[in-house]
Parts: C-alpha cells; structure tokens; sequence
C-alpha cells in the first residue's frame, strides 16, 4: 500500500478518495485549481449596489440511490429541495464538499499540469490558473512531491492528457469517455418572477432553468435564477465570450418566460466537461505497477453519487480493500 498519495481535483471523487485513504492510514495531499473545494458543486457569488446575490451555477441538486451517499449527503447537512429525493447542501451546494473537506489536506488555486518522475516517486508541477491557451506564469511554477502514487480526479480529458506522458495506455483508455459541456446563467431580478421554481424545456437552448434563491437557507427576497445551457447548444456555443452566452441564454429565458425585467445582475460559467455521455464503464481506474490511477462520475455515470462511489472504490483498491 502507498505511504503517500497525491490527489488532483477536489472535487465529489477526490475528497471520497482522501477520506478512504485516510481512514487506512495513508498520507493524502489534494490538490485542486479552484478557489474552494467541490468542483461542479459549486457556488459563486456577487454584489450589485450593496446587495449580495449567490448562485449554485454547478449541480443543482443530488439524489442518493445507495448507503455510502445517502450517509454523506446526511453527515454534510445537506437538506430536501422541491422534490422528493432531492437534496441541497445549506446555505449553498458548497457547503457539501467543505464539509467533506474537514481535516483534509487541501491545496487551493494550484493548476496541475504535468506528473512526472518514476513509479513510487511521483512529482507534480503546477501553477496558478490560467486562462484557456495561456501558459503558467514562470514566477507561479512549483513542484509538490515525491509521491509514491497519483489520482487524477478530474474530468476525464483532462486526466487523459496529464497520462500521455506517464502512461499513455492509461490516457488512451480515458479517450473512450465523452463529456458535454455546459453554459450557465446566473441572473438575479429585482421582483419575483411570475414562473415555477424549475424549468426543463424539451427542447431549445435551456435545459433547465431554477429559481435559486427558493432553496432551503437562501435569501427568497433575491430572486436569483440560475440557467443552464441545454448539451447541444453549449456545444454549438462553447467558445462564445462569457458576455455573449449570458446574453444569449438570457434572450432565450426571456422568450421561455414571455418577458422578463431587465436584471439586476447577469453573468455566465462555462463548464467545458459538465456532463457524462459515454462513461468508462468501471468504478475506477489504477495501475498498481506505476501508483497512478483516475476516479470520477465519468466512471460510472452522470451522476453526483458515481463520482463519491468512484472515488472511495479507488481509495479502496489503493488501500488494498
């Protein structure tokens, strides 16, 4: 069994990894190029005239089908939500992964972008983010490690490119997964919008669209939307500006509501690998002969609860359980 583990991505599958190795004695260090752990259970927040408005623009809700999610979506407070089996994290959906977090070893705002040396003495170079194309700034580059093994909990492609160079075997097996992307609206009005608190549309640009703000331990006075960009048209759409997709999305949400005020706040995320298409078809992925291995939903399916299960079944294998 690995002394030490290096996990990248703290996200649902790299904290239920870290838990698992922790529990069986390991030395887990997580790594994750966000501004707070969780990954696509994310919040974001903002200010207009003195106002605070918050926005889950990641998963909207989970369900739990099984034991091991049920129990953590319990232990992290998360509460029910507009249908029944729905659950939110309280005040905001990242409050689920901060409690998963606890006592866990997480480096933030660190960009991994290559693993390197030899099996039992892995390395990781990294950086501060940076935007799409650019390269690391030269003063940001680090390097943590050795570790004796690595787990890529990040979206499948990403993974796949981190392995081309330490196991491109391991990186073209990863090539078999597909993801869709996600545009997302984050809109706030000044009044209540005369709509339902959640919107599938079967077709057109939005494939769902919520009222934020009427989840448990929000503000119901904020009237924040959040809209999501259907798979289809994200993809039509990935490589818009921001501002270009927030006014795109909102002029479809404004023909889907028939009119709208004009809003107090408007914003967009792209999420580049937000859904699974095609899933790897395992629980997780490891070779125990070079100590590197990947976990995520994309293993097992579109679901928040696949990347917990993917997640702690590596830190299992790791961990010789």
């Amino acid at each position: 069994m690995p002394r030490s583990v290096a996990i990248v991505g703290a996200g649902l599958a790299g904290l239920a990894c870290a838990r698992t190795l922790a529990a069986h004695g390991v030395e887990v260090a997580l790594l994750d190029k966000g501004r707070a752990p969780g990954g696509r259970l994310a919040t974001r927040r903002a200010e207009v005239d003195g106002r605070a408005f918050a926005f889950d623009h990641g998963a909207q809700y989970l369900t739990a089908r099984g034991a091991l999610f049920q129990a953590t979506l319990e232990a992290s407070g998360a509460q029910p939500w507009h249908t029944e089996g729905w659950r939110v994290g309280v005040p905001r959906m990242s409050a689920i992964p901060r409690a998963l977090a606890e006592g866990l070893e997480v480096t933030l705002a660190r960009e991994v972008v290559a693993v390197a040396g030899t099996a039992g003495a892995w390395t990781l170079r990294h950086g501060a983010p940076r935007p799409p194309g650019q390269a690391l700034a030269a003063d940001s580059i680090a390097e943590s490690g050795p570790f004796d093994g690595v787990v890529l909990a990040v979206p499948a492609p990403q993974a796949a490119a981190l392995l081309r160079g330490p196991a491109p075997h391991l990186s073209r097996v990863l090539d078999l997964v597909r993801m869709a992307p996600c545009w997302t609206l984050m809109s706030a009005f000044p009044q209540r919008l005369a709509l339902p608190d959640t919107l599938r549309p079967e077709s057109g640009p939005i494939g769902w669209a919520a009222r934020d703000s009427s989840k448990p331990g929000r503000d119901p006075a904020s009237e924040c939307w959040v809209v999501q960009g259907s798979p289809a048209w994200s993809r039509e759409h990935l490589e818009l500006r921001a501002e270009q997709a927030a006014a795109a999305l909102l002029a479809a949400f404004v023909e889907l509501a028939g009119g709208l005020p004009a809003p107090l706040h408007l914003s967009a995320h792209r999420w580049r690998y937000a859904l699974v298409e095609h899933a790897l078809g395992a629980p997780c992925l490891w070779e125990p002969a070079l100590g590197l291995g990947a976990a995520g939903d994309w293993c097992i399916a579109a679901r928040a609860e696949a990347a917990v299960e993917s997640g702690a079944a590596l830190g299992a294998v790791i961990a010789g359980r």
